[in-house]
């Protein structure tokens, strides 16, 4: 698969998904290194954690292994930032003892108050960050490997013209011995997906638009604000839309990806969040007065194209359904008809 860098223009979705969706094998962990090199750029990976004794350390540790197959002289990550919510698990000695630099999350930006969550945690972590760009990573990944510690920088070192690149990645869901290989990522499908076809189609072509895994260059990152808790990735993803458009997007396929699964509560305050990211977005940018809003009568019509972008063994696919939407009047007013 070669790298597409052409210069896209004004795209739409599925043309965008043809030419900006990338696979990490594609880039070498020495290619990339070199092309950092040439491009006089540093890295910086920020780990947003909570309660993740158990899996940081594993993922520093990859990391660190990424940067043993350069240079140490010249590694392809040059700082490794803890931001801890000051967990209680002991995190932050797991994380200090495998060699990362960590942070309270109420301690930085402190004079804001106290942190509100993830996002708030990601947002304060560039006021320590150093690199050029700025890498965010899970930090409750399971069995992690390392293109998820490398392979969403390529397109970024590569390609000119992208500013921003996402992971994208099958997410397995295991409930007790049964194994189900894409039931992972429910409040993506359930919630951000459907959403972004309504009101932001620009985004239909990302597999996974809420992924923890992402970069950009760090100047791009401070230019736009972040919503706290789980409403960051949302809003990044249509702040970044607005900022720099789709053709500097990117996505990057890792394979697959096991994290910790929600409870359905807990899924169901997340995806409040979603909700309310968008909605936000949606009146600041006048979308709720564009065809997708849905009392507009275009709207309105019996059928309508769905996009849904997923990740597959074979590569990453954009399919194309038809969603029929009939609306039956009251039974009173049919039967009296009658």
């Amino acid at each position: 698969m070669s790298i597409d860098a052409r210069d896209l223009g004004n795209v739409d979705a599925a043309e965008w998904f043809k030419h900006r969706s990338y696979d990490y094998r594609q880039f070498s962990v020495e290619e990339m290194s070199r092309r950092k090199r040439s491009l006089g750029l540093t890295v910086t990976a920020v780990l947003p954690c909570r309660n993740v004794a158990d899996t940081v350390g594993g993922i520093i540790d990859e990391i660190h292994a990424v940067n043993e197959r350069v240079s140490e002289k010249s590694p392809l990550i040059d700082q490794i930032l803890a931001v801890d919510a000051d967990s209680d698990d002991g995190t932050s000695e797991v994380a200090v003892k495998h060699g990362a630099e960590v942070f309270s999350e109420n301690e930085l930006m402190s004079d804001h108050g106290g942190a509100h969550g993830k996002g708030d945690a990601m947002w304060r972590a560039l006021s320590v960050a150093r690199g050029d760009l700025v890498m965010y990573i899970d930090a409750d990944t399971k069995d992690f490997r390392a293109e998820l510690a490398y392979g969403v920088l390529g397109p970024i070192l590569h390609v000119p013209q992208i500013r921003f690149a996402k992971a994208a990645y099958r997410r397995p869901f295991k409930a007790g011995e049964k194994l189900e290989e894409d039931g992972g990522g429910r409040v993506t499908e359930l919630s951000a997906k459907p959403l972004f076809n309504l009101f932001y189609p620009e985004l239909t072509g990302f597999v996974q638009p809420l992924a923890g895994e992402f970069v950009a260059d760090k100047e791009l990152f401070r230019s736009i604000p972040f919503m706290t808790g789980y409403a960051v990735e949302t809003s990044i993803m249509i702040d970044v839309l607005n900022r720099v458009g789709l053709s500097a997007m990117s996505q990057v396929d890792l394979g697959t990806r096991q994290n910790r699964h929600q409870s359905l509560r807990d899924l169901s305050r997340m995806s409040h969040s979603v909700l309310r990211a968008v909605a936000r977005r949606m009146r600041e940018d006048g979308r709720l007065r564009t065809s997708n809003d849905p009392s507009s009568p275009d709207s309105l019509s019996q059928f309508s194209d769905y996009l849904h972008a997923v990740a597959t063994p074979d590569g990453l696919s954009l399919n194309e359904y038809v969603e029929e939407l009939v609306e039956r009047p009251p039974i009173n007013e049919v039967l009296r008809v009658k």
